[in-house]
């Protein structure tokens, strides 16, 4: 939609923002790094990549309802 209010473009840019985020969270969880952590950090990670995906699909819904 190119005729989005502000509000709606910063959404948008949010939700590009979070998505990218949220893609460099699920590769850095197959890495050696990543199997080194401590079971506790590693629970934190995939509870955050949960709410993440949570907070992407809300964004998109809101994106959605704009048009």
């Amino acid at each position: 939609m190119s005729n989005r209010q502000p509000f709606q473009q910063r959404v948008a840019d949010e939700k590009s923002e979070l998505d990218d985020r949220l893609k460099k969270l699920k590769l850095f969880q197959v890495t050696e790094v990543f199997d080194g952590l401590p079971d506790a950090e590693k629970a934190r990670l995939r509870c955050q990549q949960l709410v993440m995906q949570c907070y992407s699909e809300l964004l998109y819904d809101r994106i959605n309802a704009f048009e």
